[in-house]
């Protein structure tokens, strides 16, 4: 090899479902969201899930007013909707409490997001792995 060739090396591509811990279910499902507004006033929501996950959960938004990024918030599926196939033990349960750590792109006609990406702040459900009992003897 002369000084003149160079090998490039290509990598694949950045994806960010490679880098997901969790898998994502595309589900739509009614929930409501609640948070406290800037004044302290306890504010509501209802919304559609368009994708959930162990550890979020990416909501539909129609309601004129926004919620700013890293607020928390309490989200929580409809009572018929927790017992679906597909649904997260977490959300299962009822309340979970949550941050609003995505925006969706922006609605022109309202100024709001079409959406927002929750992470959901509970502890995912992790599956204990018991390794095999061995008995030895000398």
């Amino acid at each position: 090899m002369d000084a003149m060739t160079a090998t490039i090396e290509t990598t694949k591509p950045f994806t960010r479902k490679a880098n997901r811990v969790a898998e994502r279910r595309t589900l739509a499902l009614p929930g409501r969201v609640t948070w406290k507004d800037s004044r302290g006033t306890t504010r509501f929501a209802s919304v559609t899930t368009r994708n959930v996950s162990e550890t979020g959960v990416f909501i539909e938004w129609t309601e004129p007013t926004s919620i700013p990024l890293y607020r928390l918030v309490t989200f929580q599926l409809e009572r018929d909707a927790r017992n679906v196939e597909g649904v997260p033990p977490a959300l299962r349960a009822g309340k979970v409490l949550s941050a609003v750590y995505r925006f969706g792109a922006f609605q022109r006609s309202r100024g709001t997001p079409e959406g927002y990406g929750l992470r959901l702040l509970g502890e995912p459900a992790i599956t204990a792995h018991r390794p095999e009992r061995v008995e030895a003897t000398a």
